[in-house]
């Protein structure tokens, strides 16, 4: 290219909502409006503005959908009419150019530059450029490359425009293919020639070495390479070395090499970028440059709120890969999308492994097959050869996938895959994400696998919606740090099938609906023998956080967030929304830290790909991320915490449980699972548990009253070269003597490192004369006795003659099961799924809110939010709803945080003024449970409050109303 002409700025531009400019011939008269370009319709607020609310993602108040024209007069220099012109638009939707008024092409990737040559087009210096954008009718549906749940269905142009200029004989295109063992490149040209002859080009060939902050100051040695252009369209090819001194490309080392190539005695000039790099596996294991990655990966949709349009320029990209980077993360999921060149040189310059997919979300067919769309298909075929062609040679671009949960015909999967691969090489490639989902399938073309299950039994992550039962076990187990997943991806037991038949028609998830389709199967167990990455873990909801509205100042509105703040206003519970916000993101953050150190503790497992780091503000609103949608914290966690879990050196304790009695064995081994290039020569895990003492009068959970102290610490030598998982082993000691609540934090770190982990232990005192309140009458004497029922006739009789009663009912007719982990996702989108499938329904709640204050808990030191020695009590516990039957402002002393739908006001622990007399409810069933330690500890305190003077409720309950729950 000898010349580039900026074409950015101001555009003539009109709407054509009803696709008539074609035949009333827009592009041959003057627009009535203009329009800054690069952006969107809806950045310029073109079109008629909406007070529509949306509920199940954002709102873009002036969404347009239809053709949309824009058009510039150009000039270009009289020299540069006999050179070959090209327009450039890099990122945009289906397009129709007109040069004046003639027409000059068309062009339909969603992923790709439109590149046209209008060499022919142009004969004068002054020329119009007429482009028509249609954001309908695509040959595809586009994933979320255009889903209203992510970048949104924009009309625009949002990247570089441009004319570029080239001479008669130039590059059209280049190819880097490196080799980490020679340190050299291959280098495959494009030529283009049109002189009456072949001719012999020397070419100049240099390569610098760049990073974050640019050039290096370090170059390989220049080269000189005679190269024949042959006459019209060819390819070329050569060889050039970096030098000894080359330096690899990785996370650790993101360095690229800017390769320049001119022409001698010519303008022209050829650039690209590629890193030298190797990104390959084992059976088990990713290899970056020969050393084992374990990937730590981000589902992302391309989610910009401001914009409602993924950024082309490469600082925003920075910015927010280096968030993820700060928490550990060091892989780009893209779901059914790929991003712009910006995301991925950004990627390069901070060592990001990238993994686009195709913009589709469906059903893969043969000719032959029920309701199959060729058209659509070699379309998709097509667009994978575009992304490979035209962001192939970054070193970030390690791995590609050809969709999202796809179904259909494994033999035309493996045909797109080694079709790919016979074109580029550069890359890992796989079927898909979750594809086949109940019953997933190895490809042998498939370099790695994707998914959530090796049968439907054989579950490789912790949470899991109603309708893809069953459940995760950090939704069904206690919380522990024991799981692995290793003999669910190679099992010991014969009993390890897919569990469906090949053919069966079964039911399943379909983006957020359902479809009937043909299970697959296999030949008994399902055994990888190829690295594994557990797809979308996490989806641990959070409830909204109503003072991220005003942060919507761009083209998406949080409309959806007003309709559930309203909501919520008019169920009387509005000042309980930032505790809602706390209690519900506290748990998430805690079943992350389970879910990604079951990965961690793995070894067999390579990788995964959290959903997702930051919210997802569509498919119902999905608020599951630990940042916002517009990467900001939520203030849950802090990157080093996170990171704690979450990062190329995690330190492990596995133990049973979280809950001791004084004076208890505490076991625990120790293990590390470390990729850092640092070694740790000499070094060893210390441990040490520390005593906090604490006050449950404190509104942040537990206070620190003085100075913490270590109970006890020790440590456990790490081998020498200690890579990958790698166990430690035991430690053991007593947990100490008490006649309290204890809380302790278990710390691992590393001396001389930032790494660190931490777990929270809970010990009470042995309690063997505490009453587990089964067919107990009453307790206390005098004034403070308090009688004990399940019965809410005999609890209304009590109260009526001026009773205090702990009425602990067998059954709440109006009620929800007791569920410890927050909610999978979103309620309403899979609610609705589970509703079409006939399944049930899942709970939906978001965990405890806890009044730590109140004198009932005084003896039982817990956080506001849900924790694991609230595990058995919930789990044994129906919520009431408490809705209709107490006033808007009463508030159990033990809540269970509901969904933004719903909002039920929902109790496990309550009290208040009855009849003549006084109430405390606890929907639990303390009596199945009442050997458990906390339980025994949660009696204590309940009994010791119930029988005092301090046992005095200052709100009414309704006698009536609570008779129809009970």
């Amino acid at each position: 290219m000898i010349k580039k002409i900026d074409l950015s700025g101001i555009w003539n531009f009109e709407l054509d909502p009803d696709k008539k400019g074609i035949e009333a011939r827009l592009f041959d008269k003057a627009k009535n409006d203009t329009i800054t370009l690069p952006g969107t319709t809806s950045i310029a607020k073109k079109g008629t503005l909406s007070d529509k609310k949306e509920t199940g993602f954002l709102t873009d108040p002036y969404l347009f959908e239809g053709y949309a024209w824009y058009s510039k007069d150009v000039h270009i220099d009289e020299s540069d009419t006999d050179k070959n012109i090209f327009l450039f638009l890099e990122r945009t939707r289906l397009t129709k150019i007109w040069i004046d008024d003639t027409f000059a092409g068309e062009f339909d990737s969603l992923t790709t530059p439109h590149y046209y040559d209008i060499t022919r087009f142009v004969k004068k210096t002054d020329f119009r450029i007429t482009v028509l954008v249609s954001n309908v009718d695509y040959p595809t549906k586009g994933g979320h490359l255009t889903s209203p749940d992510t970048q949104t269905n924009w009309n625009g142009i949002i990247g570089e425009i441009s004319l570029r200029i080239f001479d008669k004989i130039y590059i059209s295109d280049v190819k880097t293919y490196p080799d980490v063992d020679k340190k050299s490149v291959t280098v495959i040209l494009k030529t283009v020639n049109d002189m009456a002859e072949d001719k012999k080009v020397t070419l100049n060939v240099n390569a610098f070495l760049t990073d974050i902050n640019g050039d290096t100051g370090i170059k390989a040695p220049a080269a000189e390479i005679q190269v024949i252009f042959a006459k019209g369209e060819s390819t070329a090819e050569f060889e050039y070395f970096l030098g000894e001194d080359a330096v690899l490309w990785s996370e650790y080392t993101p360095v690229i090499y800017r390769l320049e190539i001119s022409l001698c005695g010519s303008d022209e000039n050829t650039v690209t970028t590629f890193g030298l790099r190797k990104f390959s596996t084992t059976e088990t294991k990713f290899l970056i440059n020969g050393e084992p990655a374990f990937l730590r990966g981000k589902h992302d949709g391309l989610v910009f709120p401001l914009t409602g349009a993924v950024p082309a320029d490469v600082d925003e990209w920075v910015r927010v890969m280096k968030i993820s980077k700060s928490y550990g993360i060091n892989h780009y999921r893209y779901h059914t999308c790929c991003p712009p060149e910006a995301a991925f040189i950004a990627a390069d310059l901070l060592g990001i492994y990238m993994e686009p997919q195709l913009p589709f979300w469906g059903t893969l067919t043969a000719l032959g097959d029920e309701n199959h769309n060729e058209t659509e298909q070699n379309y998709l075929i097509e667009e994978g050869f575009r992304m490979l062609n035209t962001f192939g040679n970054h070193a970030s671009y390690c791995m590609m996938s050809l969709g999202n949960e796809l179904w259909g015909s494994k033999e035309r999967m493996a045909e797109i895959i080694t079709g790919y691969r016979n074109v580029d090489n550069r890359h890992l490639y796989t079927q898909g994400s979750n594809n086949f989902q109940h019953t997933p399938v190895l490809l042998p073309e498939d370099d790695f696998f994707v998914g959530v299950r090796f049968s439907k039994n054989r579950l490789i992550r912790g949470s899991y919606g109603m309708c893809d039962a069953p459940l995760g076990h950090i939704q069904w187990e206690e919380p522990s740090t024991t799981h692995n997943y290793d003999k669910e991806i190679v099992p010991d037991d014969e009993n390890s099938g897919n569990g469906t038949d090949a053919g069966e028609e079964i039911e399943i998830q379909y983006g957020t609906g359902v479809k009937k389709v043909k299970a697959a199967s296999a030949d008994g167990p399902l055994i990888p023998h190829i690295p594994v990455v557990t797809h979308e873990i996490g989806q641990y909801a959070v409830y909204p956080n109503f003072k991220e509205i005003p942060k919507y100042t761009g083209v998406l509105k949080a409309r959806n967030f007003e309709v559930f703040r309203d909501n919520l206003d008019k169920k009387g519970m509005l000042d309980q929304a930032d505790d809602f916000f706390y209690a519900s993101g506290m748990l998430s953050v805690q079943c992350y830290k389970e879910e990604l150190e079951a990965a961690a503790r793995s070894s067999l497992v390579a990788g995964y790909q959290i959903l997702d780091l930051q919210d997802f503000p569509g498919q119902g609103t999905a608020l599951v991320g630990i940042l916002d949608a517009f990467m900001d914290s939520k203030g849950h966690i802090t990157p080093e915490e996170w990171a704690g879990f979450c990062s190329d050196a995690i330190l492990l304790a596995q133990f049973e449980k979280y809950v001791y009695t004084s004076g208890e064995n505490f076991k625990a081994d120790l293990a590390i699972r470390y990729y850092n290039p640092e070694k740790l020569t000499g070094k060893k895990l210390h441990y040490e548990l520390i005593r906090r003492d604490v006050s449950a009068a404190e509104t942040t959970g537990f206070a620190v009253n003085g100075e913490t102290s270590v109970v006890t610490s020790g440590d456990v030598k790490i081998p020498d070269g200690a890579k990958e998982l790698v166990q430690l082993g035991g430690i053991s000691f007593a947990m100490p003597e008490t006649d309290k609540t204890a809380v302790y934090d278990l710390i691992l770190t590393i001396d001389g490192t930032p790494y660190k982990n931490k777990y929270e232990l809970y010990c009470y005192p042995v309690n063997d004369d505490v009453l587990s309140l089964e067919n107990i009458a009453s307790i206390g004497e005098g004034d403070n006795q308090v009688f004990i029922t399940n019965e809410f006739t005999e609890t209304k009789s009590l109260l009526k003659q001026g009773k205090k009663v702990l009425f602990m009912p067998n059954e709440v007719k109006e009620s929800l099961e007791g569920f410890y982990c927050t909610d999978f996702w979103c309620y309403p989108m899979f609610r609705d799924i589970c509703e079409w499938m006939k399944k049930p329904v899942a709970v939906g709640t978001m965990g405890l809110l806890i009044d730590n204050r109140h004198p009932a808990l005084n003896d039982f030191a817990t956080h506001r939010y849900s924790t694991p020695q609230w595990y058995k009590i919930v789990s044994h516990s129906r919520c009431a709803i408490l809705d209709d039957v107490t006033d808007k402002d009463y508030r159990p002393i033990v809540q269970m945080a509901d969904n933004f739908e719903r909002n039920h006001k929902l109790g496990i622990l309550f009290e208040g003024k009855a009849g003549d007399g006084k109430l405390m409810v606890c929907t639990s069933k303390l009596g199945e449970i009442a050997e458990s330690t906390e339980v025994k500890q949660l009696i204590k305190s309940l009994v010791n409050y119930l029988t005092s003077d301090v046992f005095a409720p200052e709100k009414e309950l309704d006698l009536e109303k609570l008779e129809t729950i009970f």
